[in-house]
């Protein structure tokens, strides 16, 4: 595939791909029984990972029925399944960190990864929520890690109220929890400001999607 290009963050120059303790992260309470975490620069050598993935997982380009036509997704996709072996070894460790921190809350581990290769600032996902499966009903998480080029990710009440506004890239963590699926709904909209490509790792328990 071709190569897709990255402005690198002054403050993560290192080629040593490895993740930082989640003792600082730290939670927003949304409403309505919703609230994410984040942790900046969570992943350390985040534009290491970022060439690795934009090279080597077998993305795929994917098109769907939008009304009376049929229409191409604005980003590439790759799904890692339960047991599937991951692109990255990190990407394994971060998978049990996640569970091993979030056991108590969450009461089950993270056991797939989606990920997303927005490729410039025209690539995009629309507004929405994780309802397909337990989400639709049930309190969950989802675990976002971010590398490559920094986008806004935007959240917003499902039934109207101010939008919240994320800025996600070099290896920035973002975790959202409780009924967030369901009362609220995110996107990351297109940009005229992106300098680069962006790859979003999704870790959900079983169920979700």
């Amino acid at each position: 595939m071709a190569t897709h290009q990255l402005q690198g963050s002054l403050f993560d120059q290192g080629d040593d791909v490895h993740l930082r303790p989640l003792d600082g992260i730290r939670r927003t309470v949304l409403g309505d029984g919703a609230w994410i975490d984040l942790l900046p620069g969570w992943l350390s050598g985040a534009d290491v990972l970022f060439s690795h993935l934009a090279t080597d997982v077998p993305w795929k380009a994917e098109r769907r029925q939008m009304y009376e036509r049929v229409v191409d997704v604005p980003r590439l996709l790759a799904f890692y399944g339960a047991g599937d072996p991951l692109p990255h070894p990190v990407l394994d460790e971060a998978r049990q960190a996640l569970s091993a921190y979030y056991a108590d809350e969450l009461g089950e581990p993270f056991t797939t990864a989606g990920l997303c290769l927005y490729r410039d600032g025209r690539d995009s996902v629309a507004w929405h929520g994780d309802r397909i499966g337990r989400g639709a009903r049930e309190d969950t998480m989802i675990a976002i890690l971010s590398v490559g080029a920094p986008r806004d990710l935007l959240l917003r009440p499902r039934h109207g109220g101010q939008a919240v506004r994320r800025p996600l890239g070099h290896g920035d963590l973002i975790v959202m929890g409780g009924s967030c699926q369901r009362t609220w709904e995110h996107a990351v909209p297109k940009s005229t400001r992106a300098s680069g490509g962006r790859i979003s790792v999704q870790f959900r328990p079983h169920g979700v999607q």
